[in-house]
């Protein structure tokens, strides 16, 4: 694990009318961890991976990745509402414009952090190499007349992409279902179709929204296994959201609690383990009746 920060959120919010889901949520990831975002249901941390990842724009606060040689500001990226100070200078209000027009969720996955949903989003009526070429759609070569013409160059940007995809099938276990429809995957297999496909986006950060949901404990412990060699093998960085709290402690390198939309715990696994906040978020208790 790098000393190196890769996202940093500061005083994040998010606001559903009169509803606060997200109060000044701060947090720190470091390059090449895997990081877990836990806490009781209704906590906020599906909330979060929604700001992280573009689906949601937070109403306050900043989200900033680096990733891929760049420090991408999440928020901006999304598009923010006009200004009169935007006027003043034609640098920023041509960037105001850009973002505003061609601004969104799919700029934030070009910036190298991917993400799996709590509810599996796979198409189910595609063969399982298909998902994973589908998702390949920003490194193959999409000229139209070297499609027609099978050009050289066009053949090797598909044969790398088929490549790639069967990299990351064997990578979950999935090569023997390579030409099933996804649809027809047992529960367990479409959980790690889904984390094959959010790596064939080449992502340098993925995000997994409670991966282990519905797995059984050697379907679990596979998982972690795979999400380990994620981040040593691949350098890459994990966030999780997780209740399986077995899975949470034995893979992860740093651990944010949340509870009614603010962080009141984060720390080695260790430490939070033994935290008296912790402790009476998940169990309803107040902390003096901990102590």
């Amino acid at each position: 694990m790098s000393d190196e920060i890769v996202l940093s959120v500061d005083r994040l919010m998010m606001h559903f009318g009169g509803i606060k889901a997200l109060n000044d949520v701060s947090l720190n990831i470091k390059r090449n961890s895997i990081s877990a975002l836990i806490g009781p249901n209704g906590a906020g941390k599906t909330t979060v991976f929604n700001c992280l990842t573009g689906f949601y724009k937070a109403t306050g606060g900043s989200i900033k990745m680096k990733a891929r040689g760049a420090t991408t500001d999440v928020i901006k990226v999304l598009g923010e509402p006009f200004r009169a100070t935007d006027f003043i200078s034609l640098k920023t209000l041509g960037s105001r414009l850009y973002y505003k027009m061609f601004g969104g969720t799919h700029l934030v996955n070009r910036s190298g952090l991917a993400r799996t949903f709590q509810n599996i989003r796979l198409f189910r009526e595609m063969s399982v190499i298909e998902n994973l070429l589908v998702a390949q759609h920003m490194w193959i070569n999409r000229n139209m007349l070297a499609g027609i013409f099978n050009t050289p160059s066009f053949r090797r940007a598909e044969e790398a992409a088929l490549n790639h995809a069967f990299y990351w099938l064997e990578v979950v276990d999935l090569v023997d279902c390579a030409n099933r429809l996804a649809g027809e995957l047992s529960y367990g297999q479409q959980r790690r179709l889904e984390i094959a496909r959010a790596m064939c986006t080449r992502p340098q950060i993925i995000c997994l929204d409670e991966p282990a949901a519905g797995l059984n404990p050697a379907e679990t412990e596979a998982l972690s296994r795979i999400i380990r060699l994620l981040r040593d093998e691949h350098d890459l960085t994990v966030v999780l959201i997780e209740h399986d709290m077995g899975m949470v402690m034995s893979i992860s390198d740093h651990i944010v609690v949340l509870d009614h939309g603010e962080v009141i715990a984060e720390g080695p696994p260790q430490a939070i383990r033994h935290d008296p906040k912790v402790i009476a978020a998940y169990l309803g208790a107040d902390e003096e009746e901990l102590v």
